[in-house]
């Protein structure tokens, strides 16, 4: 089940990542919000209340309420135009726990993909609260190519690779090639889109961003 949120994860950060670089008016986002935070709180609900005491399952749930909550904070944001300011320091709160789950992942549940998966959204979301929280919105533009990025390779691949029934079988080579693709890719985005090419600070939706799930 929560390989279906997850897929519906990507799906969420694409579209937040191409609102904050402008291909998309930011209200049309709005509504993706709310479906994909709706379900990331009916998700780790249900998983919660079928654990059966498992604190591993109670543990690993408990995480997707952080990204229901930025999907909801994101589609009252748009909706009423409300400053971002807020949401800005509560993805500061969600760094500190994603990095918490990205070292869970490597030593308590084995899981280096999702170990690497969590990093990326840890710095996804101290992107947000330097762009939100710190009005740093000179980097709006790199934002959003990291977020719209990040839907596809933190959420739409290893969807698809948990539903096929494939990941245990790459999830090792999987958080490799995560892991080079990410210094990669992100550090050239960060030469590529010199300050100078940023949005600028008007055109920056009060109420972006997106993460994750």
């Amino acid at each position: 089940m929560a390989a279906v949120g997850l897929l519906f994860v990507g799906a969420v950060l694409f579209i937040n990542g191409a609102m904050l670089l402008g291909w998309i008016d930011a209200r049309s986002a709005a509504p993706m919000n709310f479906f994909v935070g709706a379900l990331q709180i009916i998700t780790p609900t249900y998983l919660i209340f079928t654990a059966n005491g498992n604190t591993d399952t109670i543990l690993q749930a408990a995480g997707l309420y952080l990204f229901a909550f930025t999907y909801l904070y994101v589609g009252l944001n748009l909706s009423f135009g409300l400053d971002g300011t807020g949401l800005g320091y509560f993805c500061f709160f969600v760094v500190l726990s994603a990095l918490v789950y990205s070292w869970l992942n490597f030593t308590r549940f084995h899981d280096p993909a999702f170990g690497v998966i969590w990093l990326y959204w840890a710095f996804l979301w101290a992107l947000f609260f330097v762009v939100l929280g710190l009005k740093v919105e000179s980097l709006t533009k790199y934002t959003g190519a990291v977020c719209a990025i990040e839907g596809w390779v933190t959420g739409w691949a290893p969807a698809f690779l948990l539903l096929t029934g494939y990941y245990n079988d790459f999830k090792t080579q999987l958080a490799i090639a995560l892991a080079v693709f990410g210094v990669v890719v992100f550090g050239l985005l960060a030469v590529t889109l010199r300050p100078g090419k940023y949005v600028t600070a008007e055109r920056v939706p009060t109420g972006a961003p997106a993460p994750a799930g």
